[in-house]
Order: C-alpha cells, then sequence, then structure tokens
C-alpha cells in the first residue's frame, strides 16, 4: 500500500545527535562527501569500541540509530570507528 506521503531521510545533524545519545561520549562526525544528502559517511570516536570487533562496533552504532534504517530514513551510511 502505497501512502500520500514520503518521510524525508534523517538530516546529517539529526543522525550526528542519534548517534551521540546513543553512544555517550562519542565524538562523532557526518560527512556528505557526494554532497547529496543521501550518501553519508559516520565518522564516530568512541571509548566504547575498545576490545570490540569492527561488527559489534557497527552493530553499537546501528542500534543508536535505531528504527531509522528500517525506516529508510538513513539510506546510505558509510561508518568508520575509532576508539583514540
Amino acid at each position: 500500500m502505497k501512502h500520500d506521503y514520503e518521510q524525508k531521510p534523517l538530516s546529517v545533524n539529526e543522525i550526528k545527535n542519534l548517534i551521540e545519545r546513543g553512544l555517550e561520549g562519542a565524538e562523532v562526525e557526518i560527512l556528505d562527501p557526494r554532497e547529496d544528502g543521501v550518501h553519508l559517511q559516520a565518522i564516530i570516536k568512541y571509548k566504547g569500541f575498545k576490545d570490540k570487533s569492527l561488527i559489534e562496533q557497527h552493530r553499537m552504532v546501528y542500534k543508536a540509530l535505531g528504527e531509522s534504517f528500517n525506516k529508510e530514513l538513513v539510506h546510505a551510511l558509510s561508518i568508520i570507528t575509532k576508539t583514540d
């Protein structure tokens, strides 16, 4: 069933805020290298990533974003994680 409206993708600031709230103390930078507002890159520095595998780190970011991926409010997000 198609709706008469479409939800807008989350803005760079909304994505940044969700990650910062979900990963307290994280330093988050969201880039838009294609300048299209769709294909974004998140660079996240977070002490909580220490001793976690890359997959676990990315799962932590997805969890912070909540339902945004499921609802397609975030279309394409490349994730770079750092501990320091």
